[in-house]
């Protein structure tokens, strides 16, 4: 009896020990094993490579909502768009039903040289017919780049005339700009817009600033607002314009522990000239660590509305096969010690309708709605004054959002290309009309005014497809229509800038309240010293 209880006793000992060693299986193992039995057991064959890449996919989901895994393909097509240039022929076009018109053509780029101008027509791309519903703008584009001092052929038809010419164009090394607009506003202010900080972003604001400070520059308007962010690297460069040596722009806290701090190296062009910066709720992670670094240093007013919130920063890390894991490595932190990442503990699909939050709760609508803890709140390094962590930044004067600018009819206008196909047919039918009375931007932007009857014409065509254009009595909505029709023609007619941002500046109203606040020396200085103007940010004590 003694003996079957002390067997007993070693059996459920055994079976403890065996539960016990199962439960500390190496995960590493788990995975293989949980691979092998797919492919034993699964009723279909099974893709080992779709399965891995599947897996590896979920874990890094599982992690932060920016942690991401890129497929060779994908990695490579990353570091050419953050390269700042590709192989093409240096033209934008816009396909109108079986048609594709040439609607940009970069000056002194290939196409230019090789006599494409705007208006032009592609009927063939190396002999090949771009007709037909398998002829998207993706594939097009593919077609046009390609390999560096490799040459493609393109037929191409003038407007008005019935000729097809046979131009053999070789494709260069195109640069797409960071710097995606600079101009002169007024005899003082220089205006400079950033789309996206990659390789080439350092010398093309630095180019800029020279340029703009040899027509007289004295004040800058810096145009963050959409910009997705981009290398830390040139976020540190683009700082260093604005502040002198040896001001930090920001730290990071790695998995390690310990704090790495970034400095400025004294390579500036503008340290002194007043600076406003503007930023919206896309405005993010190196965007972000700009805007913060000029906010806490007290060297720029921040105009706009809260941004994004991304304080985490990834790391490349590559895989054997040319695939790439891009892992969260570090948290960084503004100069005040202000962390500005947003939560994401409920999970990235959470995460990701923050702005639907923004705006069901008026946050983007009207000032004052952003509550924050005491524990949240820093100072600035200069003037002392107020800011705070958590969640984006601030900007020190609020400009509501254009609701006109987010909805679903105006989304549906832009992406259909039902604007861009009105602006071009009205250029293509009146361009010699136009220049003669605009020989200039200038004079366009200042005198040109969109007839009624082809904002009336373009409504009918929207509303026949389905687009739900507001009522005539929404005056907004057809204004915004009106401003974004004048830029597409703005475009098309001129060449040597992007009028289509300076037309929508002209609409836009966080880039007419930096004109007034850059116009009015009291007021910059009111909101350098104390913040917010008028309506202050409401707070509240946990």
């Amino acid at each position: 009896m003694e003996m079957n209880r002390k067997a007993t006793g070693l059996l459920v000992g055994m079976i403890g020990l065996a539960l016990s060693l199962q439960a500390q299986m190496n995960p590493k193992y788990k995975f293989e094993e949980a691979m092998k039995l797919i492919q034993e057991n699964y009723v279909d064959q099974v893709n080992e490579e779709h399965l891995v890449d599947a897996a590896i996919k979920a874990m890094i989901a599982d992690l932060d909502p920016h942690s991401h895994y890129t497929s060779r393909e994908e990695a490579e097509a990353m570091r050419e768009a953050m390269s700042g240039s590709f192989a093409g022929i240096g033209i934008q076009f816009l396909k109108n039903q079986d048609q594709t018109f040439i609607t940009v053509v970069n000056p002194d780029g290939p196409a230019m040289r090789s006599g494409i101008r705007v208006g032009d027509e592609i009927v063939r791309i190396d002999g090949e017919a771009i007709a037909g519903e398998q002829w998207g703008n993706r594939e097009i584009m593919q077609k046009l780049r390609g390999d560096k001092d490799v040459a493609v052929l393109l037929d191409v038809r003038s407007p008005g005339s019935t000729e097809i010419k046979t131009i053999t164009i070789v494709r260069e090394n195109i640069l797409e700009k960071s710097v995606r607009e600079s101009y002169m506003v007024d005899q003082e202010i220089g205006y400079i817009a950033l789309s996206i900080f990659n390789r080439t972003t350092r010398p093309e604001i630095d180019a800029a600033l020279k340029k703009l400070k040899e027509q007289g520059m004295k004040k800058l308007i810096l145009d963050l607002q959409s910009n997705g962010g981009g290398y830390v690297e040139s976020a540190i460069g683009v700082a260093d314009e604005f502040l002198p040596k040896e001001k930090i722009v920001f730290y990071s806290v790695p998995n390690e522990g310990g704090k790495d701090y970034y400095f400025t190296g004294g390579f500036g062009q503008f340290y002194d000239g007043e600076l406003v910066v503007l930023i919206d709720e896309s405005t993010a992670s190196s965007s972000e660590i700009v805007t913060g670094a000029l906010q806490d240093w007290d060297r720029a007013v921040i105009i706009g509305r809260r941004s994004f919130g991304k304080g985490l920063m990834q790391k490349p890390v590559p895989l054997s096969d040319g695939s790439e894991m891009q892992l969260t490595g570090a948290r960084y932190y503004t100069p005040s010690g202000r962390s500005i990442q947003k939560p994401y503990s409920k999970g990235k699909d959470d995460y990701f309708q923050d702005f639907n939050r923004r705006m069901a709760s008026k946050e983007l609508l009207e000032g004052g709605h952003v509550q924050f803890p005491d524990s949240l709140k820093y100072n600035t390094l200069t003037n002392k004054r107020v800011v705070y962590g958590g969640g984006g930044i601030m900007p020190d004067r609020f400009v509501p959002i254009d609701t006109n600018e987010y909805s679903a009819w105006m989304a549906k206008l832009m992406n259909d290309g039902i604007v861009a196909k009105g602006g071009f047919e009205f250029v293509q039918q009146n361009r010699a009309a136009l220049l003669a009375a605009y020989p200039d931007f200038d004079a366009f932007n200042k005198r040109f005014r969109i007839p009624k009857e082809v904002h009336e014409q373009l409504v009918s065509y929207a509303r026949q497809r389905d687009v739900e254009v507001p009522a005539e009595a929404a005056t907004s909505a057809h204004v915004a229509i009106d401003v974004e029709l004048k830029a597409q023609i703005g475009s098309l007619l001129y060449t040597g800038g992007d009028y289509m941002a300076r037309v929508r500046n002209e609409a836009n109203q966080s880039f007419q309240d930096a004109l007034l606040v850059l116009r009015d020396g009291q007021l910059y200085k009111q909101l350098l010293q104390t913040g917010t103007v008028g309506e202050k940010t409401k707070q509240k004590t946990k």
